[in-house]
């Protein structure tokens, strides 16, 4: 095949409309990335001096300090923490505005509202929440007979007011696939398994959620990778406290890289997390392939 002939096949196969979104990955993710794994083999800083090569001094720093493993268990704790009640919560929600015929447009309005908020709104809705003595939180427990509690001010309340937090602000986005999941259900599965003399707690458990599967698992996947990522609740809700225990990793890297003006090591810590989340990856994949008898899963 000459050159000529090459192309021609090449652009009449329609290639050319992949090349806006092959520049923007390229430019934004693919050179981002290399740009970071050089940086994170030298000194680089916010300083302005020039840049010193110091090979994998900076991986094994990471390696060794307490504090990036610390931010990291943060972080996988407030992902097992908040990702099912993220799941189940929205799928009630769902559950509850598909059977709503009145009004269905209003709790479709209520229940995604939140997640439209920036980050800042939502921190000081929940600071003034967890205010001592006069927030709404310790007017619930007074209203309880309670006396008030330092809400993150302790390292437990203050992990999950930011779970609560979360979960208030994000569900919406799994309610929403909930929803347009169980809209795709045929109405003729309901029909005839009533016909069959099966009540709505059997059509819940063996119609609903079994044709739900394939949504839980795609929202299962994203709030993982979106609760790994999480920074903005905790910067501005607790700013890592108390004592460090709801500091997530990627405020540790941005400490580092802006505060401590160690852009290679901040680089470098970057970098193990993504190990460490592709060593997870894979090895959940190989249980995957494992369990169905050496057949990768497809769909």
């Amino acid at each position: 095949m000459t050159p000529r002939s090459a192309w021609r096949t090449w652009t009449g196969s329609g290639a050319l409309f992949v090349l806006p979104f092959l520049a923007v990955y390229v430019l934004f993710l693919v050179v981002p990335l290399v740009m970071g794994l050089v940086s994170s083999l030298t000194d680089v800083g916010l300083s302005g001096g020039p840049a010193e090569f110091v090979g994998l001094a900076n991986f094994a720093e990471a390696l060794a300090d307490p504090a990036v493993w610390r931010s990291i268990g943060v972080t996988v704790l407030f992902t097992a923490l908040s990702t099912p009640p993220l799941l189940l919560v929205g799928l009630a929600m769902a559950l509850l505005t598909h059977r709503l015929a009145p009004a269905r447009w209003l709790w479709r309005l209520a229940f995604f509202a939140p997640y439209v908020l920036p980050s800042s709104a939502i921190a000081l809705i929940f600071i003034w929440i967890y205010q001592p003595e006069f927030g709404l939180a310790d007017g619930l427990l007074a209203w309880l007979g309670l006396g008030p509690m330092g809400w993150l001010s302790q390292s437990v309340s203050a992990m999950l007011g930011v779970v609560l937090a979360t979960v208030w602000w994000t569900v919406g986005f799994n309610f929403l696939l909930y929803l347009a999941a169980l809209q795709a259900i045929p109405d003729d599965l309901y029909e005839a398994s009533s016909l069959d003399g099966a009540n709505s707690w059997q059509q819940l458990f063996r119609i609903t959620l079994p044709m739900l599967r394939p949504t839980t698992g795609l929202l299962a996947v994203l709030q993982v990778l979106a609760s790994l990522k999480v920074f903005d609740q905790f910067y501005l809700i607790t700013g890592g406290g108390p004592h460090y225990s709801t500091r997530p990793v990627l405020q540790y890297m941005y400490e580092s890289g802006f505060t401590n003006y160690r852009i290679g090591y901040a680089s470098a810590v970057s970098y193990v997390f993504f190990v460490l989340i592709l060593l997870l990856t894979l090895a959940r994949y190989g249980m995957q392939i494992r369990r169905r008898g050496g057949r990768p899963e497809h769909g």
